[in-house]
């Protein structure tokens, strides 16, 4: 055998083991995905284990006789323990709690009505967003239409992408449903939303949910307008062209009506007073989201109307003015509760403070003060949590709030913001000369 033969014989003879050994670890990445959908299989049934204790908690809790000097709850005890469950699983899993509403229906469904789901994933051979997939088309479906549509769907399920089971299942639904899609489109329409969601690198996306067909008629508006945009030496690509138009329209222009002439968005970005005297490169922060660029935070302070501007001093980083270029710190405590919290201080709610409201810690009946350290944001939502059921919360002295959940599990909710309570912080040095500070 030449030379030439023999290298070629051995290059193919590694190529072939290295195939092998590539097999191997698809094998590997394969069992490893199965394992993962019988751990969801598991955490399902056991899901839904715990929502079963907790109602048969609710039915002896209904039962017993009213504990006399003790007012009567504006929640029943079925509707306590519903919401004292969900939320201590949010808080468990480090979910929000539509999340966690989710898995509580989606872990029924796997146990009660969809038998042979539970066991494909039990089995490994389809992960739980292909269940998923299944369940979220079954739940409008009645109980008789329920083993042919799933047996239909399993078919397949193992081999195909989360997307084709998803419209597979989508269009076997519509055959099988026994209410017209006109009927079902009307009461989808009432979850029409909005929804913001921060990204990476000071970027943000809004999401719009709402009827079909004005959803892309809003995309075609904007792709038409950013089409017309188009020119030689136009930088911009179609698609920045269509974040921009959309930009424009949302915060300048108005509705069909004439609703929203003159009105603008109000949000809070905290300027370092050295980042806007141009000294420093530390970052802004801007409300409901988080570090914005030294660059992007000067502009605000300096142009925005939309945007209250909030002055830090270099040193202390204490609240040196909201709304106003005065340098002292602001006595409006409303306001300093709203920097430090930025959100509803329920473990992972987002709700923005603006749309909370100020909770006293201790209670105003039981001589709790109007105080920083006795006052937290809470959502209406998570106020009433806080009324109604055995969760409890611990004002530490930096704005931290520990939550003791109705089982005796702890929880954390950190401060947006570390600031210096204004009642107790330190005052700047006053400049030397008499000259008013320039910012």
């Amino acid at each position: 055998m030449s030379v030439v033969a023999r290298n070629v014989s051995l290059m193919k003879t590694s190529y072939s083991e290295q195939q092998q050994t590539l097999g191997r670890h698809f094998d590997v990445i394969r069992e490893t995905q199965a394992d993962s959908a019988r751990v969801a299989a598991r955490l399902a049934e056991q899901v839904d284990k715990a929502r079963r204790c907790a109602e048969a908690g609710a039915t002896q809790a209904a039962r017993a006789a009213p504990v006399a000097g003790v007012p009567l709850a504006r929640w029943d005890a079925a509707m306590i323990a519903e919401r004292e469950f969900v939320t201590e699983l949010a808080c468990t899993l480090r979910l929000p709690v539509r999340s966690a509403e989710t898995l509580i229906a989606e872990s029924r469904t796997l146990m009660e009505d969809l038998p042979a789901t539970r066991a494909a994933l039990q089995a490994g051979s389809i992960t739980y967003r292909h269940a998923q997939a299944i369940m979220h088309q079954a739940w409008s479906l009645p109980a008789e239409a329920l083993p042919g549509f799933e047996q239909a769907l399993l078919r397949s399920a193992p081999h195909l992408t989360v997307a084709n089971l998803k419209y597979k299942a989508r269009v076997m639904r519509e055959r099988l449903h026994p209410e017209t899609i006109t009927a079902r489109h009307q009461k989808s329409v009432a979850d029409r939303r909005v929804v913001f969601e921060p990204e990476a690198d000071g970027m943000a996306s809004l999401s719009w949910v709402d009827s079909a067909e004005k959803v892309k008629a809003a995309y075609d508006r904007i792709t038409v307008m950013g089409i017309s945009l188009l020119a030689p030496d136009e930088p911009r690509t179609l698609t920045q062209l269509r974040a921009d138009t959309f930009a424009d329209l949302i915060l300048d222009g108005v509705t069909a009506k004439g609703v929203g002439k003159g009105i603008r968005g109000t949000v809070h970005v905290t300027v370092p007073v050295m980042t806007l005297l141009g000294h420093s490169e530390e970052p802004g922060h801007l409300e409901g989201y988080g570090p914005i660029d030294p660059d992007t935070a000067r502009e605000i302070a300096a142009r925005a109307p939309s945007f209250i501007r909030i002055l830090t001093h270099p040193e202390t980083g204490v609240v040196l003015s909201v709304g106003r270029t005065r340098y002292k710190v602001p006595k409006h405590l409303r306001r300093y509760l709203r920097v430090r919290d930025e959100t509803c201080r329920w473990p992972g709610c987002r709700r923005a403070a603006a749309h909370s409201d100020l909770d006293h810690t201790l209670d105003w009946q039981f001589e709790g003060p109007t105080a920083h350290d006795n006052l937290a944001h809470l959502c209406p939502a998570d106020h009433a949590l806080k009324s109604e059921t055995r969760w409890s919360y611990l004002h530490l002295a930096d704005g931290t709030l520990k939550w003791t959940s109705p089982t005796g599990r702890t929880f954390v909710s950190e401060p947006a913001t570390i600031i210096r309570a204004p009642e107790t912080a330190r005052p700047p040095r006053q400049p030397d000369s008499e000259e008013p500070a320039p910012f």
